[in-house]
């Protein structure tokens, strides 16, 4: 009896012992006050994301008037702006380059432009103003080497124009120093273009009114509007302007406005000096980080602006702004003015028209800009409202005592249990990065190529985060789980004091390592590293005041350390899924989209929740894995939500593109539909095969083809074809039918001279066109010599030339001097001497739907029967480019 009492005895004392521990460690944890605590923690965490997102998507309120009813001064008017849009876009149309639609959108400028200075001249007539409008139509040829997608395309364009307006104080050195703002006025093939870009059209428009009606404004330097009129055709108006126009060589910096969606504030994505990056501080409405930037300067986003061939041939430096929000509908049918969001023509206006005011007073660093500095700066906005910049040199030093710092503060604040643990605490951080992109990535695996459903959360840029988060969090967390095991219990209590200190000093030395490689990004990394810091300090301070060391962190310090992940956090989120979620739709079948989207959504998780981490420790193993099983859950039923069958990644506002080129072999005399996607999602060979059964000859099959350089049926869209998956179906030729493109679209040798010294031969290769644009010639040669402005290839090689000409020119020639094999001294021209050209080209009247109201030819009468089709049986989620192409092969 003696001896069961006393192990009794021993076992109750072992037991208050544990007991008083867990009081002594967690002495504040009374369950009343843990759950008003987690209350509170869980309201933070949902009202400043949300008030965060509120002020990132904040619009200014449109403006209707074009004069302010109390000053009777001119004012910015979004309803005027939209008004040009929507003359453009719909009442014009499809502003193609080559069509008739094309040519109008030409005329209307200039009309447009004309007026403005007819009024400009009537105001400075009746006053003492010093103010000079001008107004130039550029009309001209040229060509250009476009590099995109790693492949080489050359470009020859034929009588393209621009539209020119200058407004300068008319003397010299007025105009010795000007600024730039480009806008294009042609739309891409399948888009009537309202916010790509008859918007920025507008915005311009509207500036140039407000200056000449603005009494008393006289520009001390010039200001040069740019209406460029080719820019859907690898930016041939640009190139025009910038290596062609007298006045280019005035032009010390550029502003391009772009759109690559319809709502959301203006993006500065790209800025190359610190002078412009101090110029946009100028704006009402800032918006944009250094992320950006070095997002788009990497080349992950395979997108170009005008502001390339300023850069190129000019070296230029400037500012490139778009609006991104949305670009589901970007380059599709619903480019329209009626999806453009309230307040975003306003914000696109207000900025721009400040810059241009600021960088064409005296104030302005336009004079000392003929050799601008490279970008060294850091910079971004904070609430749509506050623009924030410092250098480079700045940021080296601002990071390095800030690192500094946090080593003494770690080693000065860590128990010496706490700092025996911080190598494995900062081990376990590094560890929870990476197992929340394997969480991530294990289940973008089993979606893609387990369950066939890839790109699910398509439909919404926030989804991925539904479907991805979870996963993310959980590999995270279960890394914290691995590294507590054979850590003794008492010191497990201070793995969450060491994670914390190990997640600062991480961000601490990352941002120092980055910014020291010249990323100018890092500086949203030393915004966690500043965030963390003060909530070390916080709870040291607590600790220091009750003098109770041994004491967990506390909870206020989770509020502190994530108030900035929250805030900048989620900005940086919702700015970098606006971008990618919807260009997933566009980057082919072959990009692993899927683990794209699942690594971007890990790294978010991680830097809007890094005190997640340290948290996880908090209550323990048990708790800890109870969060791992219910995200695990969570896991699951997402995943079984997205794989419904009623669940589609594309409905009416976020739709899927598809292509397909009804081609005419003059040849052969063969006919055939070829259609292609540009996604990943599944079911495209199902519906490929539906339209084969109800559209193409009888017993036809839908064939894949192989997209690559010889693929010659997609050159038309070449080099974007790369992105897509092809497939051929044969279709019934019309009955009865003569064709039109026989003897008309040709393509034949001309001036052609052999040098049997040499093995070489000389040629001009003529385009003969009427009724098609965008014709494209493909050929393997050894080029030594070509009328292109680039050197070609030193090698035998396949070269693509893209046409691009104004409405109603039928002609163009490209001249060579080509390296014959040794035997083809002993050929005839039809032997080796002779150069296998393939060409083809669209039909100008053949384009659905831009073109239905003046349809031609038999391509028109099957794309109306196939989007009837796809509108019915896809629902209206199909955004369908339909193109009839002409074209063939000779040797010439």
């Amino acid at each position: 009896m003696e001896v069961l009492e006393r192990t009794k005895g021993a076992r109750a004392g072992g037991a208050s012992s544990r007991s008083q521990l867990h009081h002594m460690s967690h002495p504040h944890r009374q369950p009343g006050a843990q759950r008003r605590l987690l209350g509170a923690l869980a309201l933070f965490f949902i009202a400043l994301p949300w008030l965060s997102l509120k002020l990132h998507y904040r619009l200014p309120q449109p403006l209707i008037e074009q004069f302010n009813a109390q000053t009777n001064l001119p004012q910015l008017s979004e309803q005027a702006i939209l008004s040009h849009a929507q003359h453009l876009s719909e009442s014009i149309g499809f502003r193609t380059v080559g069509t008739r639609e094309h040519a109008l959108g030409d005329l209307w400028m200039l009309e447009q432009v004309t007026a403005l200075k007819e009024e400009c001249e009537k105001l400075v007539a009746s006053s003492p103003r010093k103010l000079e409008c001008e107004v130039w139509r550029q009309e001209g040829n040229g060509t250009h080497r476009f590099d995109m997608m790693n492949k080489l395309v050359y470009k020859n364009y034929v009588q393209l124009s621009n539209i020119v307006m200058r407004l300068s104080d008319g003397t010299p050195t007025g105009k010795e120093h000007a600024i730039l703002v480009n806008a294009h006025l042609d739309s891409t093939l399948p888009s009537p273009g309202a916010a790509d870009d008859a918007l920025a059209v507008g915005v311009m428009i509207e500036c140039i009114r407000v200056f000449i009606h603005t009494p008393e404004w006289e520009p001390t330097h010039a200001i040069v509007f740019l209406f460029n009129n080719a820019e859907e055709t690898l930016q041939d108006g640009s190139h025009l302007f910038a290596t062609q126009h007298d006045i280019i060589s005035s032009v010390r910096a550029v502003i391009n406005l772009e759109a690559a969606g319809s709502t959301g504030p203006e993006l500065l994505f790209q800025a190359t000096s610190n002078e412009m990056i101090e110029a946009y501080s100028h704006v009402p409405w800032p918006f944009g980080t250094v992320l950006a930037n070095d997002v788009f300067s990497s080349g992950i986003i395979l997108s170009d602006t005008d502001f390339r061939q300023f850069e190129q041939y000019r070296n230029l430096t400037g500012l490139d702004m778009a609006v991104v929000g949305d670009s589901y509908k970007y380059h599709t049918r619903k480019d329209l003015v009626e999806y453009i969001e309230p307040g975003v023509a306003q914000h696109m206006a207000d900025n721009a028209f400040a810059l241009l005011k600021f960088l064409s007073s005296a104030e302005s660093p336009l004079p000392h800009m003929e050799s601008p500095t490279p970008p060294s700066t850091v910079y971004f906005a904070i609430l749509g409202r506050y623009f924030i910049w410092w250098s480079f040199d700045t940021a080296k030093k601002l990071y390095a005592s800030t690192f500094l710092v946090s080593i003494v503060l770690a080693l000065g604040t860590s128990s010496q249990q706490q700092a025996a643990l911080l190598p494995r605490a900062m081990l376990g951080v590094v560890g929870s990065i990476l197992g929340a992109m394997a969480g991530a990535n294990f289940v973008a695996f089993v979606m893609a190529k387990v369950l066939g459903n890839g790109m699910a959360w398509y439909s919404r840029e926030w989804l991925c985060i539904a479907l991805y988060g979870p996963p993310a969090l959980a590999g995270a967390i279960l890394v914290q789980l691995l590294i507590t095991l054979r850590v003794p219990t008492p010191s497990r209590l201070k793995l969450e004091s060491a994670t914390m200190t190990s997640l600062h000093l991480l961000f601490a030395s990352a941002s120092l390592g980055l910014q020291s490689l010249g990323i100018g990004s890092a500086a949203h990394i030393y915004f966690l590293s500043m965030s963390s810091l003060a909530a070390m300090i916080y709870d040291f301070a607590c600790k220091s005041f009750s003098g109770t060391y041994s004491n967990p962190v506390r909870f206020g310090t989770y509020f502190i350390g994530q108030f900035i992940p929250l805030t900048l956090g989620v900005e940086v989120a919702a700015t970098l899924l606006d971008i990618f979620v919807p260009l997933t739709g566009r980057m082919g079948e072959v990009a692993p989209v899927e683990h794209i989207i699942a690594s971007i959504t890990a790294f978010l998780v991680f830097f809007v929740l890094p005190f997640s981490i340290p948290f996880s420790h908090r209550f323990g193993r048990r708790v800890a894995s109870a969060a791992v099983l219910a995200l695990s859950l969570i896991t699951v039923a997402a995943m079984m939500l997205f794989s419904l069958p009623t669940w589609s990644p594309f409905d009416a506002m976020h739709q899927k593109r598809f292509f397909a080129l009804h081609t005419e072999n003059i040849t052969s005399g063969e006919f055939s539909l070829h259609i292609a996607a540009a996604d990943a999602a599944p079911g495209f060979k199902t519906l490929v095969d539906s339209i084969a059964a109800n559209f193409g000859l009888p017993g036809a099959n839908a064939n894949a083809n192989i997209m690559d350089d010889w693929n010659s049926d997609w050159d038309t869209l070449y080099p974007f074809s790369q992105f897509l998956t092809p497939y051929k179906v044969a279709i019934p030729a019309p009955d009865p039918y003569v064709s039109p493109w026989a003897g008309k679209f040709k393509v034949t040798a001309v001036n052609d001279t052999f040098d049997s010294l040499q093995n070489t031969r000389s040629l001009t290769l003529q385009v003969d066109h009427p009724g098609l644009i965008w014709t494209v010639v493909a050929f393997d040669a050894h080029v030594l010599w070509w009328s292109l402005d680039d050197s070609p290839s030193p090698h035998t090689a396949r070269h693509h030339v893209k046409e691009a000409s104004f409405y109603g020119v039928d002609t163009w020639t490209l001249d060579l001097v080509i390296q014959l094999p040794p035997r083809a001294a002993s050929s005839g021209p039809s032997g080796d001497r002779g150069l296998l050209v393939n060409f083809i080209g669209i039909e100008e009247k053949g384009m659905w739907p831009g073109k239905k109201a003046e349809r031609e030819g038999p391509a028109m009468d099957l794309f109306e029967k196939i989007d009837r089709w796809l509108f019915d049986e896809m629902r209206d989620s199909v955004d369908a480019m339909f193109l009839g192409c002409v074209g063939g092969s000779i040797t010439v």
